[in-house]
C-alpha cells in the first residue's frame, strides 16, 4: 500500500505560476508510474502529467508547454510546475503512483488549484 500526501495548491491569478509536490510512503518502491491528474466541479478526472521511473514524461495536450511533471526517486516525490495558468485550470489535483500505466494505483486526497480571470 502506498499513501500519497499532495501540497501546493492555492488561489492564483491567470498568467501565474504554481507548484505542486507529492511525497509517496509505505511501498513506495513498488511504484513505477506517477502522475497528476485533475477533476473540475462536474467533470470527470483527467491526466494531467506521468512520469515512469526512468524519467519518460507524458502530458495532456491542454497543458504541453505549460505545465513540468518532475520525479526525485531516492525522495519519492513527484512535482508538478504549473505556469502560464488559466482559469481552466481550476480543479482539485489528485497524485496518483501505480506499478504500470494498466493499474489503478493509489490516490492522493486531492490539493485544491483556483485560477482567477
Amino acid at each position: 500500500q502506498v499513501q500519497l500526501v499532495e501540497s501546493g495548491g492555492g488561489l492564483v491569478q491567470a498568467g501565474g505560476s504554481l507548484n505542486l509536490s507529492c511525497k509517496a510512503s509505505g511501498s513506495a518502491l513498488s511504484v513505477n508510474i506517477m502522475g497528476w491528474y485533475r477533476q473540475a466541479p462536474g467533470k470527470q478526472r483527467e491526466m494531467v502529467a506521468q512520469i515512469t521511473r526512468d524519467g519518460v514524461k507524458y502530458y495532456a495536450a491542454s497543458v504541453k508547454g505549460r505545465f513540468t511533471i518532475s520525479r526525485d526517486n531516492a525522495k519519492n516525490t513527484v512535482d508538478l510546475q504549473m505556469n502560464s495558468l488559466k482559469p481552466e485550470d481550476t480543479a482539485v489535483y489528485y497524485c496518483n503512483a501505480a506499478p504500470s500505466f494498466r493499474a489503478v494505483g493509489s490516490w492522493g486526497w486531492g490539493t485544491q488549484v483556483t485560477v482567477s480571470s
